[in-house]
């Protein structure tokens, strides 16, 4: 019998590659429904080769487009929030992967493991801004939170409860920059920052995974995740980006779970899991590396990784306004209307304003979201002679 599969986010990174997995198991897999923001070409020519039952588009103005496009097909195309809605709970579901940027997805997300589905998560979005809410829920409901980042994979198939973990390591490449000084840092571009030594990574992700605040996103994660305290998750410059991720125990072992760096493998654990399946994909050859190495973070060269965790000891709604401040100030950097450097500054600028909501519901989570980008528009368009949003 095939596993029902719900993609949120088909056309992204994750998506493409979450697909390509299904592909190699054709068999298996269903695709029972795919979303996408706006890139309806890309998602007609998945509905084309998928089949699946339903299509979302979030612009509904695309919706009409889209569904012309696929008439006769047997598709059912819906749009905006009520469309992830649908999605998300179609009842011959058994996963549905969490692969959209940004927290549009947190309602639809909550709504499938309301309704009992298993979440395949590689939305970073959805545990930074919501996760006790979504925690909660799916230990509620006894629902599976299945990570498909490299790092909270790692550290899942490293996991053995109830053995006293003593602390969590997750590795970070370090990114393109890892040697540059402040001075150089300056000058960094769009094109620069987009160029990632290891990964093949959606843009956001890829200047986050520059600037660090990728890994300091992934530590709030990994703490609503495996429910642990921050002082017992540590980051490591692993340039090589092999080992993903370290569990060490009470007893001094430590278990570490290496891999080339290709997100097919994490992706395609989460969709299988609880079992192993076999894959051409490359194999890990340890003598043709011929070296591992590992290094501290630079906090100071990087203080967008600072600024995650203290907005994640904070708690209440600093993460949601900590992310959503992120996003803007990312996106004004891949339109080159403010540097490199001004992403922290902008984002620790937004956080120093913010009055947070203790033990947030969905609605305080997303007005904080909302307040944040804002908040974030505004401090930047007050940078005379810094920023070109005129």
């Amino acid at each position: 019998m095939s596993k029902g599969i719900v993609i949120l986010g088909s056309t992204g990174s994750i998506g493409r590659q979450a697909l390509e997995v299904i592909e190699n198991f054709r068999e298996k897999f269903e695709v029972l429904a795919l979303a996408a923001a706006r890139n309806i070409e890309r998602l007609e020519k998945q509905i084309r080769r998928h089949r699946p039952r339903m299509a979302v588009v979030l612009e509904a103005a695309r919706q009409r487009e889209l569904r012309e496009r696929v008439r006769g097909l047997g598709v059912e195309v819906l749009a905006g929030a009520e469309g992830l809605l649908a999605a998300a709970t179609l009842p011959e579901a058994d996963l549905v992967l969490a692969a959209m940027v940004g927290t549009t997805s947190l309602p639809a997300v909550l709504a499938a493991i309301e309704a009992g589905k298993n979440v395949a998560l590689a939305n970073k979005e959805i545990l930074v801004t919501a996760g006790d809410l979504v925690m909660e829920e799916a230990r509620r409901r006894g629902v599976r939170i299945l990570p498909v980042d490299s790092e909270h994979s790692a550290v899942f198939q490293c996991w053995r409860p109830g053995e006293g973990i003593h602390k969590v390591i997750l590795t970070a490449s370090g990114g393109p920059f890892r040697k540059l000084s402040v001075k150089e840092m300056e000058k960094v571009t769009p094109d620069m920052a987009l160029a990632h030594p290891n990964w093949r990574m959606g843009p956001r992700v890829t200047v986050d995974s520059a600037t660090l605040m990728n890994k300091g996103l992934e530590v709030l994660e990994a703490k609503h995740l495996f429910q642990l305290d921050y002082r017992d998750i540590e980051v490591v410059i692993h340039p090589q980006s092999i080992v993903h991720a370290i569990v060490t125990y009470n007893d001094g072992s430590s278990l570490a779970h290496m891999s080339l760096p290709d997100m097919r493998l994490p992706i395609q654990y989460a969709l299988t899991w609880p079992e192993r399946w076999a894959n051409a994909y490359p194999r890990l050859d340890l003598t043709a590396l011929g070296s591992l190495t590992f290094e501290e973070p630079d906090w100071d060269r990087f203080p967008c990784l600072g600024l995650a965790l203290e907005a994640g000891r904070r708690g209440a709604t600093f993460p949601a306004a900590l992310n959503a401040a992120d996003e803007v100030a990312v996106d004004l950097f891949l339109q080159r209307k403010i540097g490199f450097l001004d992403i922290p500054r902008l984002v620790e600028g937004v956080l120093a304003r913010h009055h947070p909501v203790e033990a947030p519901g969905l609605q305080d989570i997303l007005a904080a979201d909302h307040w944040a980008r804002r908040e974030a528009l505004s401090l930047a368009a007050g940078w005379k002679g810094r920023c070109k949003l005129a």
